[in-house]
């Protein structure tokens, strides 16, 4: 009970909480995309984005945002995520074929990560569901993205963060480890910025 206090003592004190309110976004998380794409310069008009784990859409508001005019943004989660202009939502597994139907062969420019599994509180177990899903992302990309394109991804540095990070350097040519300003400092949380995949799509 009383974690859950200074957790929530510490989400109304946050300023990225408040200018995410102000400003319209769904979740602080967004400043973590902009403060990312501000360094990097990685999301341009035009482009084709898949945004892996997507609710509520922070993610997603500031992609659909940066992608115009002419580009799109496809969101997907098991979570239902509430209408976003500019944003096709699903609702379902990215490791689905409902995925690979709805981009209709495109390939993607970017593809974003947040996700996250529900956490049992045991970490050896959260650490291998978190690499479960970098595995099945990075499997995704080898289908989707173009051989310049970029996967930005959440991690988390623990037992199994060099795992990431080889897996990463086994499939692409540049990998970066980045942590944004809005990512709080005593979090484990850390974003990995992927690019130039090896290999054709399937075949990486």
């Amino acid at each position: 009970m009383k974690s859950n206090k200074q957790w929530l003592r510490r989400h109304v004190s946050d300023p990225y909480v408040r200018k995410a309110r102000a400003q319209g976004y769904r979740s602080r998380a967004a400043f973590k995309l902009l403060q990312l794409d501000e360094k990097e310069r990685f999301l341009r008009p035009g482009m084709l984005v898949v945004d892996l784990g997507a609710a509520p859409g922070g993610w997603s508001q500031v992609a659909a945002d940066k992608v115009k005019p002419g580009g799109r943004v496809l969101a997907i989660d098991v979570l239902p995520i509430v209408p976003i202009s500019g944003v096709s939502i699903l609702k379902g597994d990215f490791r689905t074929e409902a995925l690979l139907a709805a981009l209709g062969g495109a390939q993607a420019d970017a593809v974003l990560s947040d996700l996250a599994p529900n956490l049992s509180g045991i970490g050896n177990v959260d650490q291998a569901r978190a690499l479960e899903l970098t595995a099945g992302a990075i499997d995704f990309c080898c289908r989707v993205l173009k051989p310049d394109g970029i996967f930005v991804l959440k991690a988390f540095h623990g037992e199994v963060f060099d795992d990431v990070l080889a897996r990463l350097r086994t499939r692409f040519q540049k990998v970066k480890v980045v942590k944004p300003l809005a990512s709080r400092g005593e979090s484990a949380e850390t974003y990995v910025l992927a690019r130039g995949i090896s290999g054709a799509p399937k075949d990486c």
